[in-house]
């Protein structure tokens, strides 16, 4: 039922002439390293969405920003489409390349070009990975706050790109909060500078509308991030739970007693067996589902708030709260829920990781609904979420050797964000749309707001040469999209209330 690129609602590619361009290039660009052979070409067919692989027309690695550009002007010439892409661990298709277009893959602009401990920000090009900054911060007792399980690989430029969070986005916030100033390079080769070094700049506000545009709108070049400094103390709560809807009352209960954690995660029974058998995090196995609530500022306050929390839990239904005894075991906490993920992958041949944003409230329901949807399809859904700002990471585990069980995975994933839809969430909330949720942004939106996102498109890409094909559907794909739901009788919800 997820329909990726289908020509009769997309249209087909333009087709490029492969030896021309490649003559082309190496003459504009006699320097640049071009990767043009299938067996070259085959380690970038996909991003961390392995499940979607379409292998690139050529593969163009750059090191210094003229060849970027020179590249951007010759392709905007002869209309060749162009995506970039970091290190490749996105993880909804944002970089899945295109047959008959440039993958651009910007991993060697590697450098961090400046610390600035008194200004408490970091210039640092788009390939630097995200934890290379708080290492390299460290010393000045600094570090940069999102923090995406993916962040010892990630790079700064794709998180840039999908705007992303991490475990402590609640209290710290995503990408897009911190950051003050982002290079660019659009689509002809030029060069835009969009923010400031200073809190604000005057204008309409694109550092905003840039950050998670998922390489549609330009490319990074490089970007200024803010630096916090180092809290003086962080304390780590373990409480475990025999009801999941418990374990996510828990959550508004919390945030309802006025305290904003520093992280607030949620596994279910899956995902914690999972995780213990890989990490040892020290995770109660029979529990039905356990929350890690991470508390940070100076001493006295932790304190008050670690008791606090405790009273919480427990009132909600806690049958054991833990808190970490030393920091290495706060460490072992948060390492069990950072390694997830792999960790599911070891009890299933294939995962498909979801990515949807709830209001906390709708918790119990949609936890309630995800369970009948599992039953309904007949996959198994390990449940792993950022719980304190509703950020759901349903796993979907399947064997793609088995005939119909990708296509039963998608499927299960797509009413899985239809229903965050229906209780007032929304179909992303780190991930990005990419390829993946293309489908379902045509259940979170209508004709009109879709066709002012086409606009915001064209106004910085007329001839839509950057990453086309992804985020934005067409009106006539979500005509088909909403037929063939309503043939299956599947739009809107028709099951809400059940849950």
């Amino acid at each position: 039922m997820n329909i990726l690129y289908d020509e009769r609602v997309d249209g087909p590619l333009p087709s490029v002439d492969k030896p021309a361009l490649l003559a082309a290039l190496r003459e504009a660009l006699p320097d640049l390293d071009i990767l043009h052979r299938s067996e070259d070409l085959k380690p970038y067919e996909c991003d961390g969405l392995s499940a979607y692989r379409t292998l690139p027309l050529l593969v163009a690695l750059p090191e210094r920003l003229e060849q970027v550009q020179a590249l951007l002007r010759l392709c905007h010439q002869r209309g060749v489409p162009v995506v970039a892409r970091g290190t490749g661990t996105g993880l909804s298709g944002g970089a899945l390349p295109l047959s008959q277009g440039i993958l651009l893959v910007m991993a060697r602009f590697n450098r961090i070009l400046e610390v600035n401990p008194q200004g408490r920000f970091a210039r640092v090009q788009p390939g630097v990975r995200n934890l290379a900054i708080s290492q390299t911060a460290a010393p000045h007792g600094l570090y940069y706050a999102p923090d995406p399980s993916s962040q010892i690989a990630c790079s700064i430029g794709g998180n840039v790109a999908e705007n992303a969070g991490g475990v402590h986005c609640l209290k710290y916030g995503l990408t897009v909060h911190n950051l003050l100033k982002v290079e660019i390079l659009t689509v002809e080769g030029e060069r835009l500078t969009l923010g400031s070094d200073a809190l604000d700049s005057p204008g309409f506000d694109l550092l905003a509308l840039f950050t998670g545009s998922e390489g549609m709108l330009g490319i990074v070049t490089e970007v200024t991030v803010k630096l916090l400094p180092r809290p003086q103390v962080a304390r780590v709560l373990l409480a475990s739970f025999a009801n999941v809807e418990h374990a996510g009352r828990a959550v508004a209960d919390i945030i309802a007693a006025g305290i904003i954690p520093a992280g607030l995660e949620m596994m279910d029974n899956l995902a914690i067996r999972a995780a213990e058998a890989f990490i040892h995090a020290g995770y109660p196995v029979d529990a039905a589902a356990i929350l890690l609530c991470e508390l940070d500022g100076v001493e006295a306050d932790v304190h008050d708030d670690c008791a606090r929390v405790d009273a919480v839990l427990r009132q909600a239904g806690a049958r054991e709260v833990r808190l970490a005894c030393d920091e290495a075991e706060r460490v072992r906490f948060w390492a069990g829920r950072k390694n997830a993920f792999p960790a599911v992958g070891r009890i299933s041949p294939d995962y498909y990781c979801m990515d949807g944003t709830i209001p906390r409230r709708e918790l119990p329901r949609v936890l309630a609904g995800i369970s009948q949807l599992s039953e309904t399809y007949g996959l198994r859904v390990a449940n792993v979420f950022h719980a304190g700002d509703g950020n759901m990471h349903p796993l979907i585990l399947f064997d793609a050797n088995l005939p119909g069980e990708l296509e039963r995975a998608e499927a299960l994933g797509g009413r899985i964000l239809e229903l965050c839809v229906a209780v007032g969430g929304s179909i992303t909330g780190e991930h990005g749309v990419g390829r993946e949720k293309i489908n379902q942004m045509c259940a979170q939106f209508n004709s009109d707001e879709i066709t002012l996102f086409h606009a915001v498109k064209a106004a910085f890409d007329p001839r839509g040469l950057l990453n086309p094909g992804k985020n934005i559907p067409t009106l006539q794909r979500c005509a088909e999209f909403g037929a063939l739901h309503v043939h299956h009788g599947q739009l809107p919800f028709p099951d809400l209330e059940r849950f």
